[in-house]
Parts: structure tokens; C-alpha cells; sequence
């Protein structure tokens, strides 16, 4: 082995050990938070109270990651993650709605939508899964909806949005496509989140203007920084929960360069459309 290589290993090597130090830091950040959503789970069941939490955004924006992050730990007897796949023939002449609804969560139960039905609102209208009509008429109806089921009182909704940049997603697109652990995320519609990147900004525009209220707000997260990402999406979460043992010395403080509520995004989203003459994210 020669000089520059034996460097050129020690480089790569004390890279890995860097990478794996910061992932133990990292994983050692979140444990008080995971520990406090066991906290807020039995809270929960004690109550029953439902807690219904949409994951959505684009792909490789992070939802995955950060589910898998916020239910390490909680009891399975009281989560689901939902994460539904292409609706058969029979669902596509129903309600678009009722195929979530029945997985809605039973008293005292957390569920996670992979992706909702706000899929209607972005991904479905671009890839013409649905027609312009039912488009329009989805996000003219869904505020009712969700108004129904909220009114009992007993059920909490969360809707976040992850907000990756588009050189991140480039960047995440290529790290699947060269690893073999990866590359099964990829799918048909993902190669062409690219280039279709200004539609479902345009798309993500029309759904937050139309579909954020004061009982049911969106709320964005930035997801350039995954570890930030899901660290402030356990904060979200567990400030959403009043429950009792509240750790006092803990954090719960949400960062407003990650966090950014809906109406703030779309004045965002106003001044970049005035001053680029599109909406960039």
C-alpha cells in the first residue's frame, strides 16, 4: 500500500468514525423525547383520546425516517402506521375518504398516515391518478370532513408537511439509486418528482391555502436536516398532548427555522413567487 493511499484510508476511516459517532449523539438527542411520547401513548389510553398524525410531502422528504424514529419505542398494542398502497378497483368508485377513515384509530390509539389522503392534493392531480374534477372537488369538501370527525372532541389531527429542498432530494434520489439497501424506495413516480418539481410546489401552494384551518392547521417541517427534522416533529407531537409527568428540564421549545406554521409558509411562498416569478419550495 502506498503513502497517498494508507491516507487516502485513514481519510475514509475517520470518516466513518465521525458519521458513527455523530449517529450515537444524535440517537442519544432523542431518547428523552421518545421517552416522553410512552409518556403522552398512556396518557392516551387513560383518556381515550384518538390521535390521528398525516405524514406528507414529497419523496425522500423524511416521512419515512421519522415515524420509524417517533414509535421506536412505543407500546404496538396502541400505534399503527399506515401507509396504503394503490386503491383497487372497488375503492376508486368509492369516497376517497373512506378507505382512510377505516383506519381511523379506536379510544386511546395513535395513528400515522405514510402519506394521506391528501395524496388527492398533490401527487394524484400531477400523475393524472385522478381527474381535474375530483381534484377540485376534494379540496372543496375535505375541511368539512375533517371537521365531521373532529367534532366529537375526542379526536386530535396533526398534519405535517416535510419540506425537502430539491438539491436534497436530487441528493437522496442518487444515494438509492448506488445502494442496494435503498433502492427499493425508489419507485416510477419518484424518478419523476424532478421533474416535476414546480407542479407540486404549485400543487402544495393551492392545498395549504385551501385546506389549513384553525382547527386542522398544517404545519411544515423542514427536512433538509433529517436529525432536526425528527427531533422537532416529537416536539410537535408532544405539545399537541396535555398529559401528566411532563418532563420540567426537557426542551419542548420548537425551533421556528424547522418549524414554520402554514400561513407563515404561504406568505413565504407569496414572496418568492413575486420576486422569482415561481414558488421554489
Amino acid at each position: 500500500m502506498t503513502r497517498q493511499s494508507r491516507e487516502t484510508q485513514k481519510e475514509i476511516d475517520q470518516k466513518l468514525l465521525n458519521s458513527a459517532l455523530k449517529r450515537q449523539l444524535y440517537k442519544r438527542e432523542l431518547k428523552p423525547y421518545q421517552a416522553e411520547l410512552i409518556k403522552m401513548q398512556r396518557h392516551l389510553e387513560k383518556t381515550g383520546k384518538k390521535l390521528i398524525v398525516l405524514f406528507d410531502g414529497r419523496d425522500a422528504s423524511g416521512k419515512g425516517g421519522t415515524i420509524r424514529r417517533v414509535v421506536r419505542y412505543m407500546n404496538e398494542k396502541h400505534y399503527r402506521v399506515v401507509a396504503l398502497g394503490k386503491p383497487t378497483y372497488n375503492q376508486k368508485t368509492e369516497l376517497h375518504m373512506k378507505r382512510y377513515i377505516e383506519h381511523f384509530p379506536h379510544a386511546g390509539e395513535v395513528v400515522l398516515f405514510d402519506r394521506s389522503w391528501y395524496n388527492r392534493a398533490m401527487v394524484e392531480p400531477i400523475f393524472h391518478f385522478c381527474t381535474e374534477k375530483q381534484y377540485k372537488k376534494f379540496l372543496k369538501n375535505v375541511v368539512s370532513y375533517e371537521e365531521n370527525f373532529l367534532s366529537d372532541g375526542d379526536t386530535i389531527l396533526l398534519k405535517l408537511y416535510f419540506s425537502v429542498s430539491k438539491k436534497q432530494q436530487e441528493y437522496r434520489f442518487e444515494r438509492r439509486k448506488n445502494d442496494p439497501l435503498r433502492s427499493w424506495k425508489l419507485s416510477e413516480v419518484d424518478l419523476q418528482a424532478q421533474q416535476y418539481w414546480d407542479e407540486f410546489t404549485e400543487k402544495k401552494y393551492k392545498m395549504l391555502k385551501a385546506t389549513s384551518t384553525p382547527k386542522a392547521p398544517w404545519i411544515i417541517i423542514r427536512s433538509d436536516n433529517k436529525h432536526l427534522a425528527r427531533r422537532e416533529t416529537m416536539k410537535v407531537i408532544l405539545n399537541s398532548v396535555r398529559y401528566r409527568g411532563r418532563a420540567k428540564k426537557l426542551d419542548f421549545n420548537i425551533d421556528p427555522r424547522i418549524v414554520i406554521p402554514a400561513d407563515q409558509e404561504i406568505k413565504i411562498m407569496k414572496r418568492q413567487k413575486r420576486r422569482y416569478g415561481k414558488y421554489i419550495f
